[in-house]
């Protein structure tokens, strides 16, 4: 039961509100001056849960044009940390509100940047719960 009721909660249009498109933008815009300097698209997925944990993802698509495998993506864990425009702080935070009282996150952090493909990026986001 838990299982649906988390896939209802996350669903694509409630993650493209978690996390607007145009933030990508607005983080390239910060970093330098440009939005149109960036390389990649931003979105965020709901993977999976556990009993103890949600799995979300970031996924980075590389822009036309651009080359995500040359952006150093391998760094961004730390960057999306700590950034205030990616700010995973609020959006956990955002996360922790819909969940009502079925469970509390206590804690996230980002996992370490997987290549799917040269065009397609993934950093891992996971959740720890108190039920």
């Amino acid at each position: 039961m838990m299982a649906k009721r988390f896939n209802d909660i996350f669903t694509p249009d409630v993650l493209k509100k978690l996390f607007p498109e145009d933030r990508a933008d607005r983080f390239f815009d910060a970093l330098f001056g440009d939005p149109a300097e960036g390389a990649y698209d931003i979105s965020l997925e709901f993977r999976e849960h556990s009993q103890d944990r949600l799995k979300f993802e970031l996924h980075l698509t590389q822009r036309p044009g651009k080359c995500l495998y040359c952006n150093l993506t391998y760094g961004l864990p730390d960057v999306f940390a700590r950034h205030p425009i990616i700010n995973i702080s609020e959006l956990v935070q955002e996360i922790n509100r819909m969940l009502d009282d079925c469970a509390r996150c206590v804690d996230w952090q980002l996992g370490p940047t997987q290549e799917i493909s040269s065009d397609h990026h993934i950093i891992p986001l996971v959740i720890s719960l108190d039920r």
